[in-house]
């Protein structure tokens, strides 16, 4: 069994978490109902700020800050990507096909098995990886201006100030800054 990573200091983290298949399922309605139940409840038991997040037909990303001393941000995802699948499946959802290796291991065809993070190091790569949640819905091809994109927290910066209404035109976006996310 593989080893991995994962960061056991700081507090705000970016992360990347991919459906099973890259099935698109996020942005439909059953998908961002089950989803938000799962956070939800996740967050009363397991407290953690929202501090910017995107949802894409087939993956979502989100910053999140733990509380001080709190760093087990493993056991929330596994929890909510538990609760996603069973509201899912609850209320009709389908699930991809499953590989033998995810029949012996009892596992649904939901999500991916693992998810990408990133401890955010200062304020400079906070605000990197704010963008980077913002313009994903562009960079993917899904508009043409990131204001377009409702699934994102975009629209609550615009509001508090932080970017303005036009940021993130598609003319502005090319380029490899953000490659390390991919």
């Amino acid at each position: 069994m593989s080893k991995y990573r994962r960061c056991h200091f700081g507090r705000t983290y970016f992360f990347t978490v991919v459906t099973n298949q890259r099935h698109k399922i996020l942005t439909t309605e059953r998908g961002r109902i089950a989803l938000r139940k799962a956070i939800s409840e996740v967050r009363i038991e397991r407290p953690f700020r929202i501090t910017a997040i995107v949802l894409l037909p087939d993956h979502l990303h989100t910053i999140w800050e733990l509380p001080e001393g709190d760093i087990d941000y493993s056991t929330r995802w596994r929890r909510i990507k538990s609760l996603f699948t069973q509201f899912w499946i609850a209320s009709g959802g389908a699930e991809t096909e499953r590989s033998e290796s995810r029949k012996k291991r009892n596992e649904r065809g939901i999500w991916q098995r693992r998810f990408f993070e990133h401890t955010c190091r200062d304020d400079k790569d906070l605000k990197r990886c704010i963008d980077y949640i913002h313009v994903n819905p562009l960079k993917h091809g899904l508009v043409s201006h990131v204001r377009d994109w409702q699934w994102s927290s975009f629209h609550r910066y615009v509001t508090e100030g932080e970017y303005l209404p036009e940021w993130g035109d598609a003319a502005e976006w090319y380029g490899d800054e953000f490659s390390q996310f991919e």
